[in-house]
């Protein structure tokens, strides 16, 4: 009773509000690297859709190695700078130290669209994928996103001797 009525009487404030974070998500959105290289060659593109992220995952075969994953003004093609058009209000430059091309040359990955490497309609937050290119030794692609949300990255073992770069990209703050 004695604490109520401090209350009242402006004696004692009630604690600062404080919002969870959204699904328990504490990520930032701030750019992530990792400077090593990489011996593995890039093999496949894929996204999917989780409850509480959208998700983007790139296939190695063989374990993951260097990338850099940041929001950028304008997505650049490798090589030539030249811009990669995408749709959304945010732009993801996602870029692995590893090549789409065996030590001959030949493509281990060759998208049959370049600019739509991946059916994201409906996402949440993905709005495009497309491929910037493969260029000495390095492989980047652009993600157009509804807005700078937060996002996360890591790598993950298998399947067999490859691994997988996944970055997630939070629904909401």
């Amino acid at each position: 009773m004695a604490v109520l009525m401090a209350v009242g009487l402006g004696l004692l404030a009630p604690g600062p509000a404080v919002a969870e974070p959204y699904c328990g998500l504490v990520w930032g959105s701030l750019a992530k690297s990792d400077p090593a290289m990489s011996q593995s060659k890039v093999v496949n593109v894929r996204t999917g859709r989780h409850y509480c992220f959208d998700r983007l995952v790139i296939d190695l075969n063989g374990p993951v190695a260097g990338y850099t994953v940041r929001y950028v003004p304008q997505v650049s093609q490798d090589g030539s700078g030249s811009p990669v058009p995408l749709r959304g209000r945010a732009f993801i430059q996602l870029t692995v130290n590893a090549p789409a091309y065996d030590d001959a040359g030949q493509p281990t990955y060759n998208p049959a669209n370049k600019n739509e490497l991946s059916e994201v309609g409906g996402y949440q937050t993905f709005r495009q994928l497309a491929w910037a290119g493969s260029f000495e030794g390095y492989s980047s692609l652009g993600l157009g996103v509804r807005a700078r949300l937060p996002f996360r990255v890591f790598a993950l073992a298998g399947p067999g001797s490859g691994s997988r770069l996944v970055v997630d990209v939070a629904h909401y703050w």
